[in-house]
């Protein structure tokens, strides 16, 4: 019996030992799974200004189709000129997955022009300089994160000069300035090097139709009897620049890949 009460001792004994050692045992921390990783896609949408820079080149053909009225073709030839060009550009893009389209203004001052001596009158010499250009395209592009591809294509405008002057005295004897539309066509790739910036490089090539022009020329009335020359002037430009743009991203979210 004795030995009965000791067992019965034990067991309630080891009972109330055991939740409270269930209760020292320090609880499990709770550990929060890790956020998935974001791989963000930049942000090609929304309004863009930016500033460009480069070299042009222009070949640049003249033909007299006419003298004081009168009906006649003379081919003064062609000649390729290049010069500096610089301006900037404003538009906007809108994203579709990795599909770019977009609207853009260019406006670029020019410095591209040539002279050469008058195959009709030796002794004088014909300057052509175009000295400001503007494109108006729409683009699609492509783009593989911040890098961006694209083609563009539109209309174009340029303004040109036309001088016929005295080679050995330099004093101008006609002159004609014409703003003349035409298009345009170029492919360019772009970089976002930060969140709100991306630089890039742009080829565009511009053609206009030719246009006629009437010269007045009263300084060669009395050694050659001529008042006027008849042109037929024509050009196209080459243009390669280099641009950076700041993007506002206004109503465009940036949209992020897990």
């Amino acid at each position: 019996m004795k030995k009965f009460l000791l067992g019965a001792v034990g067991l309630v004994a080891l009972g109330m030992a055991a939740p409270a050692s269930a209760a020292d045992l320090a609880a499990r921390p709770y550990t929060k799974a890790p956020p998935p990783v974001v791989a963000p896609i930049y942000n090609w949408g929304g309004f863009y200004i930016g500033a460009n820079g480069g070299y042009g080149w222009s070949h640049q053909c003249i033909d007299i189709t006419a003298v004081n009225g009168f009906p006649g073709v003379f081919a003064e030839g062609c000649r390729n000129a290049g010069g500096g060009v610089a301006g900037g550009q404003l538009g906007y893009r809108w994203q579709a997955a990795n599909w770019v389209f977009g609207l853009e203004a260019q406006g670029d001052w020019a410095n591209i022009r040539t002279s050469r001596t008058s195959l009709f009158v030796p002794a004088d010499t014909w300057r052509s300089q175009i000295n400001g250009l503007g494109l108006f395209t729409g683009q699609v592009g492509y783009a593989w994160d911040a890098a961006l591809f694209y083609v563009k294509g539109g209309a174009a405008v340029a303004n040109q000069r036309w001088t016929l002057f005295d080679t050995a005295t330099g004093i101008g004897l006609a002159q004609a300035e014409r703003t003349r539309w035409g298009g345009t066509v170029g492919v360019g790739f772009e970089y976002g090097f930060a969140p709100n910036w991306s630089a890039g490089i742009e080829y565009d090539y511009l053609w206009r139709v030719s246009d006629s022009n009437t010269f007045l020329t009263p300084g060669l009335v009395a050694p050659l009897g001529i008042a006027s020359i008849t042109a037929n002037t024509r050009s196209d430009v080459n243009m390669i620049t280099g641009r950076i743009n700041y993007h506002f991203n206004w109503g465009s979210p940036v949209v992020a890949r897990y």
